[in-house]
């Protein structure tokens, strides 16, 4: 997943030791969702992160609750999607599925780590 390499900042994914981390199987779908209308061509890379980080600073500028990474993600995926009037066929559908049955990392096991304690506090 080299697109999310070069997120830094507020944008920048949860991740340990490297890997993407996802606290809940919704959180990879909607991870799997947006890289699938990116490969499909319905908006750039760096279109979502602008979404995404103007998501974060909406929380930021009202926060409510606890900051939680994936669900500034939802929010602008979203809105992405609302703005361009995409909406999401099969060939999307299957391009998400083939993400999300990926195992977390699929390059070594994360069997013994904790994920629940890197919530960003900010």
């Amino acid at each position: 997943m080299a697109l999310t390499l070069d997120i830094e900042g507020p944008a920048a994914p949860p991740r340990l030791n490297g890997e993407l981390v996802f606290d809940a199987p919704w959180q990879g779908r909607s991870f799997a969702m947006a890289m699938a209308l990116v490969e499909g061509g319905h908006f750039t890379w760096d279109d979502f992160r602008d979404h995404l980080i103007a998501a974060v600073q909406r929380w930021e500028s009202d926060p409510v609750g606890e900051y939680r990474y994936y669900e500034r993600w939802q929010e602008a995926l979203e809105s992405i999607v609302a703005e361009r009037e995409i909406v999401a066929g099969s060939e999307v559908d299957e391009l998400a599925a083939a993400y999300a049955a990926r195992p977390p990392g699929h390059d070594h096991d994360h069997g013994g780590h904790d994920h629940h304690h890197h919530d960003h506090a900010h």
